[in-house]
């Protein structure tokens, strides 16, 4: 069996996914073969992999970071979220239902530790080591007794635990302490130490507290790293995190044009992969913002309506707020939108769903062309084709059948015939996620965008995003390198906790 860790988080977004991914990063710089590993993952940003299954695009990000294909076995339990109290399950990269999430804690989480487990140790016996990211805290106390992705995993495969805290947002002193000592003797003796990470400042003015917390604990800390713009990339879910996850922030590089483009992105309910707008803002000059308001795509030069979980809700939001209008008036004023999967979904003229929302048949925004059928089996494909005269690839992640009855073909095969999506005059649609990575292809788009807009706006010439990706991917792995003690972090991952680490009273409550 090969070394490993788990990557634990005194909160959510404690920074745990940046981390692993960095981890991974600075391993595979020495030449450690490395994979990443997450156990169960809740997000509705998502990724297909080579063999056609889904799943979390932080762990595709981190396996990228490791200079490897993503596999099914690094994230065997997936969980979309479908409003505040279901989701959908995929396992192994295929969704096997709805569940409560009493349902899910109530038994099936525990029954799904043996497949977890198989995963890990599959990954293990491949690779020199696997680096396991937790999810939230491994503290929720309430949840512990179903655990599979905190500290069941850690317990089950004898890893060692890094605790990460954030001390930008304030009490990390505090977070790693409490973390500790609500946990059982036998978790305890699992958690190696600390991380502090998004430290601004004298870290010598932090160092009198990592001595006291080292006293209090009997853990160390492994690194402080500091603050920096623009590494959330890939992040599991939420607005809030808006263009934090993008590869370039907008304001970093000036126009190549004398004008820049503006990009509203309206913040649809349960939107999934907003990532697909980041290679838009890695464009000098493409200004991108989410919106909710219909008087924020006034002055847009393009509007995009982005994939989503729940289609026939974002539809009646986007109604509820008058955006719907707004996009409808836009749309016949030769103004550019683009629809991405949902979103190509919710511009069309009429949706029959009764496996997503069961709404049964309702009516579209009426500005494409396109009839939806629900299936209840899942597309979940990796195509290739061509638009705009350039190259294109992309995933597919939808339950959605579009049946296009008119307008011009958006993407073509190799034969030239229609493929995916649909365009008319300046409004596209396509089921593709990820398109706008493809560079020509980009390019290609934004120009036509820039005419319609009457802006004079041109796309950088070699603006790559993948290489741009590559870049953020070894910045992370420099701040490891530079700011992390790598030789204690090496021991750890080759030989495990260390022992004798004294127990935190009062541990886990009976």
């Amino acid at each position: 069996m090969s070394g490993g860790l788990l990557v634990a988080g005194t909160t959510s977004d404690a920074g745990k996914s940046v981390v692993t991914a960095g981890i991974c990063r600075w391993l595979v710089r020495q030449g450690v073969k490395v994979a990443p590993f997450k156990a169960q993952n809740m997000s509705l940003n998502s990724f297909v992999t080579p063999e056609g299954a889904e799943i979390g695009r932080a762990q595709a990000m981190q396996a990228q970071a490791c200079r490897i294909e993503p596999t099914a076995l690094m994230n065997p339990v997936l969980l979309k979220p479908g409003g505040e109290q279901s989701s959908q399950v995929v396992l192994l990269g295929k969704p096997v239902g709805e569940l409560s999430a009493r349902g899910y804690h109530g038994g099936r989480q525990q029954r799904l530790l043996g497949t977890v487990l198989d995963c890990l140790t599959e990954l293990r016996g491949t690779y020199d080591a696997v680096i396991c990211e937790g999810a939230g805290s491994p503290a929720e106390i309430n949840l512990r007794r179903t655990d599979i992705v905190n500290m069941g995993i850690a317990r089950n495969a004898r890893l060692p635990v890094l605790v990460v805290g954030d001390i930008d947002r304030g009490g990390v002193f505090a977070s790693f302490f409490g973390t500790v000592a609500l946990l059982s003797p036998e978790d305890q003796a699992l958690v190696a130490g600390f991380l502090v990470n998004k430290f601004r400042g004298d870290v010598s003015l932090l160092e009198p507290g990592l001595g006291m917390l080292q006293d209090l604990t009997g853990r160390r800390t492994y690194g402080v790293l500091p603050f920096r713009h623009g590494l959330g990339i890939d992040e599991e879910d939420g607005l809030r995190v808006s263009l934090r996850g993008t590869v370039r922030e907008s304001t970093v590089a000036p126009p190549v044009g004398e004008d820049v483009l503006r990009v509203a992105v309206c913040a649809i309910p349960l939107m999934s992969n907003f990532t697909d707008v980041d290679a838009l803002a890695a464009e000098p000059g493409v200004v991108v913002r989410f919106v909710d308001r219909p008087e924020e795509l006034a002055d847009a030069d393009l509007v995009v309506v982005p994939g989503t979980r729940g289609t026939v809700r974002a539809l009646q939001w986007l109604r509820e707020r008058g955006l719907a209008d707004a996009l409808v008036r836009r749309a016949a004023e030769g103004r550019p939108v683009l629809g991405i999967c949902g979103g190509f979904q919710i511009l069309g003229e009429h949706i029959d769903d009764e496996v997503e929302s069961r709404a049964g048949a309702v009516p579209g925004l009426g500005v494409l062309p396109v009839r939806v059928r629900f299936a209840r089996e899942k597309t979940l494909t990796r195509p290739v084709g061509e638009a705009l005269g350039e190259p294109v690839g992309g995933y597919e992640i939808h339950h959605g059948i579009a049946d296009v009855t008119g307008g011009e073909a958006f993407i073509l095969d190799d034969r030239g015939h229609r493929l995916d999506g649909c365009r008319v005059g300046r409004t596209w649609g396509t089921h593709w996620h990820g398109s706008l990575e493809s560079d020509a292809f980009r390019r290609a788009f934004l120009r036509e965008v820039a005419a319609a807009a009457g802006r004079r706006f041109t796309p950088a010439p070699d603006t790559s995003f993948a290489a741009l990706r590559e870049e953020q991917l070894d910045r992370l792995g420099d701040l490891i390198e530079q700011h992390a003690d790598t030789d204690a972090l090496w021991r750890l991952i080759e030989s495990g906790a260390p022992q004798g680490l004294p127990f935190i009273p009062p541990g886990a409550p009976a």
